[in-house]
């Protein structure tokens, strides 16, 4: 990796103003300087530049021109356009034609260092944002089980590696982290994979029914058996029979469980003729059946009846590192085509989540997010506000003193600057009802001034204006 540093081309006809954008981002940027439009389109055509910082009113070519021509040439390019001569109007329009933000002066040194430096990491984000459908084609699918991640390659690996043994397995893990797609993987890798695969939830069957959907029953057996039925063990002879949410089975049906495992065969109910099944059972369960055996909920003998293998499903945030992935893949299977991606802020919303719910919980979110995303990209605003992220990313609030220790000083400041910022705004804005000008004039700042730094941290006027 090139430890060159970012490059920034400063333009303006004044030479006061090219010494002090040097004199600010000169120890952290390599800065090239420019005295007029027309010089920096020569300097733009026979090189790229990671940040463009431009005056707008200058002879000849402005800086709307150079925002144009570095769109034009260099998308990817980040653009800042400064003025004396700030107006509203003039912000929407180069922020409408591409310009990252926009400064009036006179203007903080510290602001500039902090936008500029804000400007490269939303470059570097998006340049992670437009790379991850590459990444998406390129991720390993274990029969759906997706993802690069350390802990689910692992897990892949083990899944493999038992597959062809005909040994029962048990599939531990959170809720949503994909055991019901593990135990199909592990029925497709096996010598079984052209037989049946039988899936059944223990948890969702009644207690009276689940001996006769698990071994069948005879005619007559009991009230409304009018005629003979297979059970699932028969249903998945030569096959696998997944045994979801094993550990809520009653006590009862735990011993019968067991003898057929053990015995191979099964009864069904109403008859005393044994049935011979030949059944690779993989059972699943969110519970820690140790404890269950512990405290008398989980018969001993059948915990290690089934405890040939165990294989751990790991829990969406032991591998971050996919969710950003994971989240391109529900997105292509939300049949929005018009939809691009995500925004930068939204992926790291996503990244940022608890996820209790693990992968299940991701896709709703992106399904729910793709149903009202109006944008050509999912915002952060577009996700489910029960993530607790969606509204806040991960660099909205202080960090416990240890974790701050280890970020570099400059993201450690910006993380600190941003949770004070945004509280500010959003107190400002409950004070004034959402009234702008007045805000303002407390906050000691031009209108403009405050309407950018209420873009910049998402701070919404409307939510604040009081209804009739």
């Amino acid at each position: 990796m090139s430890d060159a540093k970012p490059s920034v081309l400063v333009v303006d006809d004044k030479e006061n103003m090219l010494k002090l954008f040097a004199r600010i981002l000169g120890d952290a940027y390599a800065v090239t300087t420019a005295p007029d439009g027309a010089q920096a389109l020569a300097l733009l055509s026979a090189r790229a530049f990671d940040v463009v910082v431009s005056d707008i009113q200058m002879p000849g070519a402005d800086g709307f021109t150079v925002l144009r021509e570095v769109k034009r040439r260099a998308p990817e390019t980040e653009v800042l356009l400064v003025t004396a001569y700030a107006s509203i109007p003039k912000a929407v329009e180069a922020i409408k034609e591409g310009a990252y933000d926009y400064l009036s002066k006179p203007f903080d040194p510290d602001d500039v260092a902090l936008v500029v430096a804000r400007a490269l990491e939303r470059q570097r984000q998006q340049r992670e944002a437009r790379g991850l459908a590459a990444r998406v084609a390129r991720m390993p699918d274990f029969h759906g089980l997706f993802g690069t991640s350390p802990a689910l390659q692992k897990t892949h690996a083990l899944l493999a590696q038992v597959a062809s043994r005909d040994l029962t397995v048990v599939l531990t893990g959170e809720t949503g982290t994909g055991k019901e797609l593990a135990a199909r993987a592990l029925h497709r890798e096996s010598p079984r994979r052209d037989r049946p695969f039988v899936a059944v939830n223990c948890g969702a069957l009644p207690a009276e029914l689940v001996e006769s959907e698990l071994f069948g029953h005879a005619r007559g057996a009991f009230t409304g058996a009018t005629g003979a039925k297979a059970g699932l063990f028969e249903e998945a002879h030569g096959g696998t029979l997944f045994l979801d949410e094993v550990g809520d089975l009653p006590l009862p049906m735990q011993v019968k469980l067991n003898r057929a495992l053990q015995e191979k065969e099964i009864r069904r109910v109403g008859t005393t003729t044994p049935v011979t099944v030949d059944v690779r059972v993989v059972a699943a369960t969110h519970r820690d059946l140790a404890e269950e055996v512990a405290q008398g909920r989980f018969r001993e003998d059948l915990y290690y009846r089934l405890g040939g293998v165990t294989v751990r499903m790991p829990a969406l945030r032991e591998r971050r590192e996919d969710i950003p992935l994971l989240a391109m893949h529900f997105l292509a299977a939300a049949n929005r085509p018009e939809l691009e991606g995500f925004t930068p802020q939204a992926l790291q919303s996503l990244t940022a989540a608890p996820w209790p719910g693990n992968v299940r919980q991701l896709q709703n979110a992106v399904a729910r997010a793709a149903a009202v995303a109006a944008g050509p990209r999912i915002t952060p605003e577009d996700l489910p506000p029960e993530l607790g992220t969606a509204r806040a990313p991960a660099a909205a609030g202080p960090l416990p003193a240890e974790a701050l220790a280890k970020q570099p000083y400059r993201e450690a400041v910006d993380r600190v600057r941003d949770a004070v910022s945004r509280d500010y705004l959003t107190a400002l804005m409950q004070e004034f009802s959402g009234n702008v000008t007045h805000a303002a004039e407390r906050a000691g700042m031009e209108r403009e001034s405050l309407h950018r730094l209420l873009k910049r941290y998402g701070v919404r006027t409307e939510d604040f204006k009081r209804g009739d």
